[in-house]
């Protein structure tokens, strides 16, 4: 007569064989999961439904297309050499056009970023955020006529406030509806913002410039 004492010591030795294999059976591999990397290139623009992608040339120094302006090339094909912008004295109130030599005030500007574009880092100077305005030729005070911003954005005089190093004075809505429409990235402070605006037009008008971002 077999005692329940060696059945529970079989039982038991049999179990242990059974685990013993079950942990030398190879395990599947765990799956990875692969993260998708998203392009910092925005998307071409969508419009929204019913607006044009092109528009009536706000000014003769601008194109057909939103936020976009000719080359220097094209404007020295055309005969352009001095575009103009409304602007208006924050003392007198009074209201005038000031004029920019296209090419000597874009040697200035162009000079400074290539020769500080590493430096600024992506990142707008204290001078493009803060900028020094121009003296009002009717009351003669000091920094205070600033550009006359129209109030529909497609319509706002972007080279005239690039050559005038008057960026600045946009809003960073205004500054926003650029890169948006030139497919830069649009997100972060206004320093950064203003930076790439400041870049984009400059490879508007010089597109084989250096005015890549790094």
């Amino acid at each position: 007569m077999r005692t329940p004492l060696a059945l529970t010591g079989n039982h038991h030795q049999d179990g242990q064989a059974d685990l013993k294999l079950s942990l030398q059976q190879p395990q599947p591999p765990p799956q990875r999961v692969v993260a998708l990397r998203h392009n910092r290139r925005n998307p071409r623009q969508v419009l929204p439904q019913g607006k044009s992608p092109t528009i009536p040339p706000p000014f003769p120094w601008a194109t057909n297309h939103r936020a976009i302006v000719h080359s220097l090339k094209h404007l020295a094909d055309s005969g352009i050499n001095v575009i103009s912008g409304d602007v208006q004295c924050k003392r007198c109130n009074r209201q005038y056009q000031i004029e920019h030599d296209v090419k000597a005030k874009f040697l200035e500007i162009s000079c400074y970023v290539k020769e500080n574009k590493y430096k600024l880092k992506d990142r707008a100077p204290q001078s493009w955020l803060y900028p020094t305005l121009p003296n009002c030729k009717y009351c003669a005070q000091e920094n205070c006529v600033k550009p006359i911003m129209a109030q529909n954005k497609k319509s706002i005089n972007w080279l005239f406030l690039l050559l005038g190093q008057m960026l600045g004075c946009c809003t960073l809505a205004q500054l926003k509806y650029f890169c948006k429409h030139t497919r830069n990235h649009r997100t972060g402070a206004k320093d950064r913002v203003l930076f790439l605006t400041y870049l984009g037009l400059c490879k508007q008008l010089e597109p084989n410039g250096p005015f890549d971002r790094l």
